[in-house]
């Protein structure tokens, strides 16, 4: 099976000077749930950030054979939906419907196709009756669904994740990881919640300094107490 996202030599540098991903090669196949984990400044987000061309380092990216350059972007950007931690930064209109609708009117659909991709991505993150709603009045919990719906309703392949379950009660972080596992979508997730990564992604990536420190199955990087305690997750 070829990969969906092929990532060789990745570098990034912010304008600071500061090295915040140092060589990185990842292969990631189609229906994978990969965890990326590591402690604050490991380079997760900023490797998230890459993979629909928000950021833009050295290197090759290439999505679903793809390669990430500027004539493949508006292309891109439908296959990658990227969730970010804050839900705030994603719903900014007036209605659930508003912000859900704005990605299939951004890619030409007609008003009848955008309600229906609008229903549906609703419907998957079961919260279909919240259309009307204003999101500035939704639960955290609930402004996690509706961003995700934001991004599923422009049908894409690849779902990227930054901190999904932060900032969550209880009942609302285990809601969302069972959402996150019925949704068959290909995912990236950068946490630090490692029991959401025990429950959600078989296969997990340990970021540090910017570099990969180990790329393996979540129960032998879990499983091992000093390489998390090296790396500042235990």
């Amino acid at each position: 099976m070829d990969p969906i996202v092929k990532i060789n030599h990745l570098s990034y540098k912010y304008p600071d000077g500061t090295l915040a991903l140092k060589d990185i090669f990842v292969n990631v196949l189609p229906g994978e749930k990969i965890a990326l984990v590591g402690s604050n400044g490991a380079g997760k987000s900023t490797l998230l950030l890459h993979l629909n061309g928000i950021l833009e380092g050295s290197g090759e990216i290439f999505i679903d054979g793809m390669k990430i350059e500027k004539k493949n972007i508006g292309v891109i950007r439908t296959r990658v939906g990227v969730v970010f931690q804050n839900p705030d930064d994603q719903l900014f209109s007036s209605t659930v419907f508003e912000d859900v609708a704005y990605g299939p009117i951004y890619q030409g659909f007609g008003k009848t196709e955008v309600k229906t991709k609008v229903d549906q991505a609703l419907v998957d993150v079961h919260m279909q009756d919240f259309s009307g709603r204003n999101p500035y009045h939704l639960s955290g919990g609930e402004k996690k669904r509706i961003a995700i719906a934001t991004v599923l309703s422009m049908n894409p392949q690849i779902l990227v994740l930054d901190e999904p379950t932060a900032g969550l009660d209880p009942r609302s972080r285990r809601n969302l990881i069972e959402l996150l596992l019925e949704l068959p979508h290909t995912m990236l997730i950068a946490t630090h919640d490692l029991d959401m990564v025990e429950k959600l992604t078989p296969r997990t990536i340990l970021l540090n300094q910017g570099q990969i420190i180990a790329d393996s199955s979540t129960s032998s990087i879990l499983g091992d107490d000093n390489l998390l305690e090296i790396n500042g997750l235990k």
